[in-house]
């Protein structure tokens, strides 16, 4: 996700069915860090083969933004779960995360797009299941750091200036520029859908700190993607190589999973294969 403009863009006039958005506009004073929430996730069994996969979108879209992705891996025979982020706040996020995570059997491959990589980071903490993370186009930050800590580290990205914050404290992305902001690459009429779809993510989260690091202790990869106008190329190569992560470049948009989704679901697929002949 882009760092928020300098100055807030005009709020253009919202339909009802409000939408779905890149990187965060401008933004008024950032509050104090605030930790999340957390609570010590599920313990179950770490044997076997790794067919568990779980997926959390970010923001400005939904859990069908995995649809493609979730299609290609069940064809390939695993348990597929996409989580719903109700993107409220980081606590929020991550209990969903973990609601999900605790219905798998078995050793689980915990999956994080855009925001949703904050949220594997602190979900797949101390969590027995998870066998290892994939981050795909996502913020990856260590211990009590924020999202707009690591966003200040990267360039100003074009999403940045077309976020739009309501008078409730919900971010969304201005409908008009969606496409050529995130989905440049994703077919135009389902750009609009996903425009129509997106779901806002709460100001707040992005000066919530994370208290746990999964990635500290768990095999990680990331997929950077080299045409993102949402989230900095350069800050996802910090990111990747401050984790250790086996990193895949793919020339993509910010909306990898619905553009690139067999190649998303190829590179899910070799990670969790490499992890089951850990086991």
């Amino acid at each position: 996700m882009a760092e928020p403009a300098a100055e807030p863009p005009a709020e253009p006039a919202m339909e009802a069915s409000a939408p779905e958005a890149p990187a965060p506009a401008s933004m008024a004073p950032a509050a104090p860090p605030v930790k999340a929430a957390t609570a010590p996730p599920p313990a179950a069994p770490m044997t076997g083969p790794v067919r568990n996969v779980v997926l959390v979108h970010g923001a400005f879209v939904d859990g069908s933004s995995w649809n493609g992705v979730v299609a290609k891996l069940q064809q390939k025979g695993y348990h597929v779960s996409s989580v719903q982020n109700p993107l409220t706040s980081l606590a929020d996020d991550v209990a969903a995360t973990r609601r999900v995570l605790a219905r798998q059997n078995g050793p689980t491959l915990l999956v994080g797009h855009s925001w949703g990589g904050i949220v594997i980071t602190e979900a797949g903490a101390n969590a027995p299941n998870v066998a290892g993370l994939v981050y795909i186009a996502a913020i990856a930050p260590d211990l009590h750091e924020t999202a707009m800590d690591l966003m200040k580290r990267g360039a100003q990205m074009p999403a940045g200036k077309s976020i739009i914050k309501d008078p409730s404290g919900f971010l969304w992305l201005d409908r008009t520029k969606y496409r050529a902001d995130i989905a440049a690459d994703v077919p135009e009429n389902l750009t609009r859908v996903l425009a129509a779809a997106q779901v806002p993510l709460a100001e707040k989260t992005l000066t919530e700190t994370v208290s746990q690091v999964a990635w500290k202790d768990k095999p990680s990869w990331y997929v950077l993607t080299t045409k993102d106008r949402a989230l900095s190329p350069e800050l996802e190569k910090f990111m990747a190589d401050r984790m250790g992560a086996k990193v895949v470049p793919m020339a993509s948009s910010h909306l990898a999973p619905v553009s690139h989704a067999g190649e998303i679901a190829d590179v899910i697929d070799r990670a969790a294969r490499e992890l089951s002949r850990q086991q």
